[in-house]
C-alpha cells in the first residue's frame, strides 16, 4: 500500500492539474484577480509536489508524468492568459514565443515518437526553465509593467533546455524520469563503457 505522502504529493500535482482549466475559464471573463492568484499558487505547488516526492522517496513513474502534464497545462495557462489579459505585450514578442512554440512541438513530437510518452526527464535545466517561466508569468500579472529581462532570460533558458532534452532524446535508447541533464547521461555512459 503507498504512503499517505505518496497521495498527498500526487494530489498537490493535482490540484494544479484540475486548476488549469478553472484558470481558463477566468481568463475569458476577465476575472485577472482571481487568475493571477490561482497561477501563483499553481506555480508555487510546482516547486513544493517535486522537491516533497524526492524528499520523502515516493517518486514514481505516474507522479513523474502527472507532474510534467500539470506543469505544462499551467504554462498553457499562463501563455492564454498572457495573451488575452496582456495582448499588447503578446503581440509584440510573439515571433519569439512562435519560435519556441515550434521547438517544443518538435521536442514532444520526437519525444512520442521515439518512447511513445513525452519526455519528463525533469532535468536540472528543466527546473530552472520552469523557475524563470514561473517567476515571469507570475510577476507579469502582478506588476504594473513586463519584466522584460526576465522574460529574455526566461526564453533563452527554455530554449536551451528543450534542445537539451533533444539531444537526450537521441542518446537515451529508453525513456527515463530525473534525469539531471546531458552531462550526467555522457558521465554514467563513459563509466559503463
Amino acid at each position: 500500500m503507498r504512503s499517505r505522502t505518496y497521495y498527498i504529493v500526487n494530489g498537490i500535482s493535482l490540484y494544479r492539474l484540475f486548476s488549469a482549466p478553472i484558470m481558463v475559464v477566468l481568463i475569458f471573463f476577465r476575472q485577472q484577480e482571481l487568475f493571477r492568484w490561482m497561477l501563483a499558487l499553481s506555480f508555487l505547488t510546482d516547486a513544493i509536489d517535486g522537491t516533497l516526492a524526492r524528499r520523502y522517496g515516493v517518486s514514481s513513474i505516474f507522479g513523474s508524468r502527472l507532474d510534467s502534464l500539470a506543469d505544462d497545462l499551467t504554462v498553457v495557462a499562463g501563455v492564454l492568459g498572457m495573451a488575452i489579459l496582456k495582448p499588447v505585450f503578446f503581440r509584440q514578442e510573439l515571433p519569439l514565443l512562435l519560435i519556441l512554440f515550434c521547438i517544443f512541438i518538435f521536442h514532444l513530437i520526437w519525444a512520442l515518437k521515439r518512447y511513445g510518452r513525452q519526455t519528463s526527464f525533469h532535468t536540472y535545466g528543466a527546473k530552472l526553465a520552469a523557475l524563470l517561466q514561473g517567476v515571469f508569468l507570475i510577476l507579469l500579472f502582478f506588476l504594473p509593467h513586463p519584466p522584460y529581462p526576465l522574460f529574455y532570460l526566461a526564453l533563452v533558458i527554455t530554449g536551451a533546455e528543450l534542445i537539451e532534452e533533444m539531444i537526450l532524446i537521441r542518446v537515451l535508447p529508453q525513456w527515463e524520469t530525473n534525469v539531471r541533464g546531458l552531462y550526467w547521461v555522457l558521465k554514467r555512459r563513459r563509466n559503463i563503457g
